[in-house]
């Protein structure tokens, strides 16, 4: 039986094994890391330039920019969300990311996310 605080440990989880991958990856302005999050309903993720803090390029299932198919979903959605931020990215110039998948599983809407930025282009 779990008990009543089981998702505020499992959420504790996800944060020690985020910081463990960042101790890890580390963005440059030659490949900037890609950091997802995942919530229950979305998905946001943007490459960012450690060296200097930067955000470069920043996309969500809620952009005003990104158009998602009713039928799809939230699967279809997260890769529809990454296929627009590989195309962000390229006009940008960003070719190469390394990825940071947040302590999430790499299963799923994190998968589909980096399958949908690998399409548009971008190079883990």
């Amino acid at each position: 039986m779990k008990s009543k605080n089981a998702s505020y440990q499992k959420r504790l989880a996800r944060q020690r094994r985020h910081y463990h991958i960042r101790n890890r990856v580390f963005g440059t302005p030659e490949r900037p890391r890609l950091a997802v999050f995942r919530s229950l309903k979305n998905i946001y993720a943007q490459i960012i330039d450690d060296t200097t803090g930067n955000t470069l390029v920043s996309v969500s299932t809620l952009s005003k920019e990104l158009s998602l198919d009713p039928k799809h979903k939230r699967t279809g959605h997260s890769f529809d969300t990454g296929k627009k931020l590989g195309e962000l990215a390229k006009a940008k110039g960003v070719t190469k990311v390394t990825f940071d998948r947040g302590g999430y599983l790499y299963h799923g809407r994190v998968k589909a996310l980096a399958e949908g930025a690998r399409k548009a282009g971008l190079e883990f």
